[in-house]
């Protein structure tokens, strides 16, 4: 007898709600914390929709899936358009077992609102440890209760009451579930690894199985680069760029050559996803710190600065728009940080006072916001908690207002930090000085 299995359908990696906010939610977190562990629990076999869909093999199996599937569990946040699709092919094709969670600050979407849904707390980067423990424990137990006593939870069949469920034989099933593990299975793999390297800040390894899944979809499907999920394209153009960004300050032409060709690379892949004309504040983020390291990598006088500020530019330009549609502190800092930087160059003194005046409003919002989100329950929890305290800090210097900075300062300190959280801080404190003495 084989072993029943759930088919989880969702986004994976980093996506925008754009619901009724528009915070970036890590859904590889929601997977491998929640989903994932109260699944396996329940001594089911676990298939992500995603890692069909990158198989190249999308057409037939994912149907067949979405039928057969002892559970599935669809996980709407962010509103992502795939799942809440895939959502209604199975209320088609299965009357019961049928599970929806979502983040508990999204909308719900079409007619959702009656159905039961199991909610959860994301905090944008990651999900709490607690709250992962609760929810798991609570999807465990639904799972249980779903599996053990089946119920209609399809709005088709609960309103079309004569609706009799299509059916393949148990011999099309097994071909069909072992027919997606095994064209999935490489392509899953490579994307776990990349994962794995990222989350250990190994950016050569991540650029390397990033490039082995996108060479893998390449070869299963007739998708063109555009086609790929945007996750894939943004994390290669990131890893791609980091694994090539020297420690300190490049001392030699042959380095710096290899360092903007990496950059070129990294854009190259990003152009797929348009950034010029992108509302993802993910492509927008890494586009604005490409086009600032290039600017930084032209050369080293302030002609070459001059003639090279089209970089600066773009740079502005892409964290501009990526802090106005998703009001993220990292994102708005870097914008700040470019507009002061061209503030330097501008040789219009009203174009000099524009720039360092919109980069002042920006870290008074930033500062404003994060003020607003340490007021938020359980934000000690964040995993990034710690740098909301470091850019606080930093925000306030630059403003000029060293006892809130000193204040945030010494909260940020009392944190568990590595010697390279604390160089990193030194440097933006430094560079916060820096802007405060400026004149205006």
């Amino acid at each position: 007898m084989s072993q029943p299995y759930c088919f989880v359908v969702m986004g994976f990696g980093k996506k925008v709600d754009y619901s009724n906010t528009t915070r970036i939610l890590d859904m590889d977190k929601a997977y491998e914390g929640l989903i994932k562990p109260a699944v396996v629990a329940c001594k089911l076999r676990c298939i992500r929709s995603d890692e069909v869909k990158q198989s190249g093999i999308i057409d037939s199996k994912m149907y067949e899936m979405l039928l057969q599937a002892d559970l599935v569990i669809a996980d709407i946040s962010t509103a992502n358009p795939n799942a809440l699709y895939e959502l209604g092919v199975r209320h088609a094709l299965r009357p019961y077992s049928t599970i929806i969670i979502k983040e508990s600050q999204g909308a719900f979407h079409f007619d959702l609102n009656h159905l039961a849904t199991l909610q959860y707390e994301h905090l944008g980067a990651d999900i709490g440890s607690s709250e992962a423990r609760i929810k798991t424990r609570a999807l465990k137990a639904l799972i249980k209760q779903i599996m053990s006593k089946p119920e209609i939870d399809s709005p088709v069949y609960t309103f079309l009451t004569n609706l009799q469920k299509p059916e393949m034989s148990k011999k099309e099933l097994q071909n069909a579930v072992h027919q997606v593990e095994d064209a999935s299975a490489p392509c899953a793999k490579a994307l776990s690894s990349a994962r794995e390297a990222a989350a250990a800040s190994n950016h050569a390894a991540a650029r390397d199985y990033f490039l082995q899944a996108l060479a893998l979809i390449s070869q299963k499907s007739e998708n063109d680069p555009a086609n790929v999920d945007p996750y894939i394209l943004q994390q290669l153009a990131l890893h791609m760029y980091k694994a090539a960004q020297p420690k300190s300050k490049i001392a030699d032409e042959p380095q710096r050559a290899a360092f903007i060709a990496a950059l070129k690379a990294a854009k190259r892949h990003l152009e797929p996803l348009r950034p010029d004309e992108s509302s993802d504040p993910e492509t927008l983020g890494i586009a604005g710190a490409i086009e600032k390291r290039l600017w930084e990598q032209s050369a080293d006088s302030d002609k070459a600065k001059l003639e090279s500020k089209a970089h600066l530019d773009k740079s502005i330009e892409h964290y501009g728009r990526g802090f106005i549609l998703t009001r993220d502190y990292y994102t708005g800092e870097n914008y700040a940080t470019c507009l002061d930087l061209r503030a330097r160059t501008q040789s219009d003194p009203k174009e000099r006072f524009y720039d360092q005046m919109t980069a002042q409003k920006t870290r008074i919002r930033i500062r404003d916001e994060l003020n607003n989100r340490l007021k938020a329950r359980g934000v000690k929890n964040r995993p990034d908690y710690r740098w909301m305290l470091a850019t606080l800090a930093n925000t306030n210097f630059a403003l000029g207002e060293m006892t809130d900075g000193e204040k945030f300062e010494k909260l940020f300190r009392q944190q568990k930090l590595a010697q390279w959280e604390m160089d990193t801080f030194a440097g933006g404190k430094k560079y916060a000085h820096e802007i405060a003495a400026l004149p205006t």
